[in-house]
């Protein structure tokens, strides 16, 4: 079994899913007393919320670099980053190091591509939605269309994640304005919806959706024991 090594505490809320999710399926294919070879770097995430807000890339970049690199001395052969928008320094992280990065956006596409989808709509923060580094690698490497909520939509998606998700809080509220907001991008032609915040399956659950979603933390997560299992 290979050691991964995970950057996470970008929440922490999201982190706990992804050491749940990735021992469980260890557990499954290897027997009831197994479990997973995990180093984690857990950030302070109101670090990472401020200089995210102040659009400070370059120190994330440098901040996540250093994370990687104390993951691959501490024994990973392996990196994962736990969150969505943070992949924005995926190709700082893989220059820097020698270690293989899963990139979250890989199997979350080939699952979309497996189940017939092309046109999907992505929901996260404002980073995710609106830059170019995560929806480029959906179009460009995988061949996928990609709808974004409008300007309002994304603006009430982005203050849910970090006003209530990161902080625990579920509000019933919160969960009828992310049904609006996919319908919205159902009826504009997404056959599916990627959940492309690690937060986002905290709060939305397949009953909300008129078309399938796709829970971006879940399939990192599954694709990190098909990695560490060979």
């Amino acid at each position: 079994m290979k050691t991964l090594g995970l950057i996470g505490g970008m929440s922490w809320e999201s982190s706990a899913e992804y050491y749940r999710l990735i021992n469980q399926g260890v557990r499954e294919r290897l027997g009831p007393k197994a479990s997973a070879r995990l180093v984690l770097w857990s950030f302070d995430f109101a670090e990472i919320a401020e200089l995210q807000t102040a659009g400070d890339w370059p120190a994330l970049d440098a901040l996540m670099v250093d994370a990687a690199r104390r993951l691959e001395s501490a024994g990973a052969e392996a990196l994962l980053i736990c969150t969505n928008s943070v992949h924005k320094s995926a190709p700082a992280i893989e220059a820097a190091t020698s270690l293989p990065l899963l990139h979250i956006v890989d199997p979350s596409a080939k699952a979309l591509k497996a189940d017939g989808h092309a046109k999907v709509g992505l929901l996260g923060t404002a980073f995710t939605m609106e830059q170019a580094f995560y929806r480029d690698r959906l179009e460009q490497q995988h061949g996928l269309e990609v709808l974004i909520p409008d300007a309002d939509d994304r603006a009430d998606v982005h203050r849910v994640i970090y006003e209530e998700l990161v902080a625990g809080r579920i509000e019933p509220a919160s969960r009828e304005v992310y049904r609006g907001v996919i319908a919205r991008l159902a009826a504009r032609g997404a056959t599916a919806i990627i959940l492309g915040c690690t937060e986002i399956m905290l709060l939305v659950r397949p009953e909300d959706s008129p078309v399938p979603l796709y829970d971006t933390t879940r399939l990192h997560a599954e694709a990190a024991v098909a990695l560490a299992l060979g």
